[in-house]
């Protein structure tokens, strides 16, 4: 029981000080920008000049900013942007696509924070848009062609407050720091419970058990044994509890930064179990198409993971 209560005390000190110190500064500064951006008017101006050059790859301008949001706010950001398209008649095979491109992009609330660990992150969001027009590609015209692509009147304003003096900008920065808290005192739960299941894992041994296991095809494939707890955190857990992980790992020299770097591909993006079941509770329509979403996901990835591994 006492070794419990050690391990539960020391993980809880872990998350608290990696939600506080490391998540919540760089996301008031990231929401603060975006939020102030689009204030302004300049995200709306960026949407409009990027939707006709990617309509090709089966995104709307309402897709675009999604790519926008899960590049620089967090994996959850795009939520009420999938669900303005549902709302507001996009077609099926559209919202396929957006979402394809969602789960295959790397996510803010992991990335951003891991800069401070050694990644770079000029790289990472260059594969990260890479790999999510390849996934939203593979989706609008092979995994999802056959859904349907009928639209409503389709209206793509994007509703926010528009900042015209200081006052509306200290609200816009209180707005976006208190989001930014809640994200950040959010993660903490699931930071805390993560790095207590893979703390006991370790002490009890059967993570060393599953590598050795494990041994023979990860040598085969060519794969660092000491990824196999990231990579079971992060599809089990999501994201964010991966990055408690690996934060840990670097600090204990488990993990070099160049490692970090190659392994981002596909340990850096919504595509786990928590991060679909948030993504597809955006609509019943969002929900229907996540199957299709999820090949083509798989397709983007591979490619950021390829990117990645050969960049590093």
């Amino acid at each position: 029981m006492e070794i419990l209560v050690e391990i539960i005390l020391k993980a809880g000190r872990s998350a608290v000080e990696l939600a506080l110190f490391v998540l919540l500064p760089v996301m008031v500064v990231m929401l603060s920008l975006m939020r102030l951006l689009e204030a302004r008017g300049v995200l709306d101006w960026v949407v409009a000049r990027l939707a006709p050059v990617l309509k090709p790859f089966g995104l709307t301008g309402l897709g675009v900013f999604a790519a926008l949001q899960i590049n620089f706010v967090s994996f959850a950001a795009p939520l009420a942007t999938l669900t303005m398209m549902e709302q507001r008649g996009a077609s099926d095979r559209h919202i396929a696509a957006t979402l394809a491109m969602v789960f295959a992009m790397s996510q803010a609330n992991a990335a951003l924070p891991m800069m401070t660990m050694g990644l770079n992150i000029g790289v990472t969001l260059f594969f990260s848009l890479t790999g999510g027009l390849i996934a939203a590609a593979a989706t609008y015209y092979l995994f999802g062609k056959g859904l349907s692509s009928a639209e409503a009147q389709l209206d793509e304003t994007l509703h926010h407050p528009v900042v015209d003096n200081a006052k509306g900008i200290l609200d816009v920065i209180n707005r976006a720091g208190a989001e930014a808290f809640k994200i950040a005192i959010g993660a903490i739960p699931m930071l805390v419970l993560s790095l207590v299941v893979v703390t006991a894992l370790r002490t009890s041994g059967a993570i060393d058990a599953l590598s050795r296991l494990l041994a023979p095809t990860l040598s085969a494939l060519s794969i660092n044994g000491v990824l196999l707890l990231p990579t079971l955190t992060k599809y089990l857990a999501g994201g964010t509890a991966m990055m408690g992980v690996m934060d840990e790992m670097r600090k204990a020299g488990q993990v070099s930064a160049e490692l970090l770097n190659a392994s981002a591909g596909f340990l850096i993006s919504p595509f786990d179990l928590p991060g679909v079941a948030v993504l597809i509770s955006a609509g019943k329509r969002i929900a229907a198409v996540w199957k299709p979403a999820a090949l083509g996901a798989c397709i983007g990835i591979a490619v950021r993971t390829a990117g990645h591994i050969v960049v590093s």
